[in-house]
């Protein structure tokens, strides 16, 4: 019988009685392991003047193009009326276009972390940013890369790495992407904040490379083609994973991007830009936005050039190419965030949407972690496809694993799917839903929802109780449970302006649990860092 809201509540509770996926798996293989030992025996009596054999299937390589703080609707294969981004709209036409994909978190170091442990970022203690409370990415993680070089994969990592102080001392000996499976890095600790043109931080194995000539997203672009092209073991599968400071700020592309942008065509177009019902300053910063959209075409020529190599090696039809974001796009500076006590004049030149969703880069709302997600595998990808199904960053790993026919790691909690079927446009099985959680700061916990529990197209957000003046901000997320909800429905109200929390109570109510289960479970499991330093 459905109640009054039309849903059906026995259909919402399925997830919590869903079997394990990765449990099915592994009953699979290992009755296709017995049947296949069965086989080879009744075959034993073959002889080596039988011409007939197994055909050895290849594993596919795998390249993850992460982009920083890029919205939704940045792109023009995204609905964006002002950006010419010709190369990843080609990309898009050859591959799957994801309408419903999301980072693992909202903010930088979270949703990095997610991506390469397949685990939510909570868990491995990775609140905020790297460095914050001493956080960073420990090396009893394990990674996509280290899963990768079990079966043989060479791995590489390019750009910003942001899961740990890659500049060693006698204090500071974090893991960098040599001790997290990366055969080869080049890397920085952080974004480019003195430029993103002839930067001076970046790292490459371990050794300091000083002062590059060029701008970030072209120079790791160069390091990657060097590798593809001279450095790999090209008798082996391989994983790069290449992270961009673009669009992150500060900003300054060359002008032949830029002043392509520099018209009152543009001025006009940007009227109708939305930025995720977040103030913006009251003060003109319109002058800024022509760096913005430049760098949005110089990623895009960036991207293009990398794709040039993988065509020129011969890679194109066996490797999987990945296209994303870490999380949904900056805005300036505002008075709600600042309460008026500090500033930073380099965000003025943010101009990056999340289409028409709420929220922005570190809010639970929607903007905030809904993503581009391109991806293309010729042959195994239809071109020219659109899937709106759910697809986390979190599921990279797994869907990975399954791909790369490898062991997902054991004995932790990973909070992924398989979703290749959500590269089809398939219905894919989770069982549990996914939460995204708040970057617990000072400048972040006052001003946002805390959680966000997605569950079909419903999105029911929870806020923590209020702080108290005497408990420190780590106390606060560390003991809390929430207190106060709103619920959308994501398939009618992308702006989540209509609050359906008191005209559905049951969806709410079979939703809560499921919350707090959640958050109770992440929240527990993460270190607390002051205790460990």
């Amino acid at each position: 019988m459905k109640d009054r809201t039309g849903e059906n509540p026995s259909n919402l509770y399925k997830i919590t009685f869903m079997q394990n996926p990765f449990k099915l798996m592994m009953k699979r293989i290992r009755l296709i392991s017995c049947i296949f030992l069965c086989a080879t025996a009744l075959m034993g009596c073959k002889t080596k003047n039988d011409n007939t054999s197994d055909k050895k299937v290849s594993k596919p390589n795998i390249i993850i193009y992460l982009t920083d703080d890029m919205g939704y609707g940045d792109l023009g294969c995204y609905g964006n009326p002002i950006t010419n981004t010709p190369a990843i709209d080609k990309f898009a036409s050859e591959g799957v276009l994801l309408t419903d994909c999301h980072s693992a978190g909202t903010v930088c170091s979270p949703s990095r972390a997610g991506l390469l442990t397949g685990r939510h970022p909570y868990r491995s203690g990775i609140y905020y940013l790297q460095g914050y409370k001493g956080a960073h990415l420990r090396d009893s993680e394990t990674t996509i890369a280290e899963m990768l070089k079990s079966g043989g994969y060479e791995t590489a990592f390019m750009g910003k790495w942001h899961l740990s102080r890659l500049e060693r001392s006698e204090k500071v000996k974090e893991p960098d992407p040599g001790d997290q499976g990366f055969d080869y890095w080049f890397a920085s600790t952080h974004n480019a904040y003195e430029g993103p043109k002839n930067f001076t931080k970046f790292i490459r194995n371990g050794q300091a490379v000083g002062e590059v000539d060029g701008w970030y997203c072209d120079v790791i672009t160069e390091e990657a083609t060097d590798w593809l092209t001279n450095k790999r073991d090209k008798n082996k599968p391989f994983l790069l994973i290449v992270s961009t400071h673009e669009p992150h700020a500060p900003l300054s592309p060359p002008e032949e991007y830029s002043n392509a942008y520099n018209n009152k065509a543009v001025d006009s177009l940007e009227h109708s830009i939305k930025y995720g019902g977040v103030d913006r300053p009251e003060y003109d910063i319109s002058q800024n936005k022509k760096e913005y959209y430049g760098t949005i075409s110089q990623l895009d020529n960036a991207f293009a050039n990398l794709m040039k190599t993988v065509d020129q090696e011969n890679l194109k039809d066996n490797t999987m190419v990945i296209f994303t974001s870490d999380n949904g796009p900056e805005h300036p500076v505002n008075l709600e965030e600042s309460k008026g006590e500090w500033e930073a004049p380099t965000r003025d030149y943010c101009f990056g949407t999340p289409g028409n969703f709420r929220g922005m880069k570190r809010y639970p709302y929607e903007g905030g972690h809904r993503v581009p997600g391109i991806v293309r595998y010729p042959g195994k990808i239809p071109a020219g496809t659109t899937s709106s199904e759910l697809v986390v960053a979190t599921d990279f790993l797994t869907t990975i694993s399954e791909l790369a026919q490898v062991n997902v790691p054991s004995g932790v909690n990973l909070d992924g799917t398989n979703a290749f079927p959500a590269f089809l446009g398939q219905k894919t099985e989770r069982n549990k839903p996914y939460l995204w959680i708040f970057p617990t700061h000072e400048d972040t916990y006052f001003r946002m929802p805390h959680m966000a529990l997605r569950y079909n197209h419903y999105t029911l957000l929870g806020w923590l109780p209020e702080k108290s003046e005497n408990e420190t901000l780590m106390e606060w997320m560390k003991t809390s449970v929430p207190a106060k909800f709103e619920l959308y429905d994501l398939s009618n109200d992308a702006e989540q302006s209509n609050d359906l929390a008191s005209s559905k109570p049951k969806i709410v109510d079979i939703l809560k649990p499921l919350m707090l289960e959640q958050w109770i479970e992440i929240r527990d499991e993460g270190p607390i860092w002051e205790n460990m330093n």
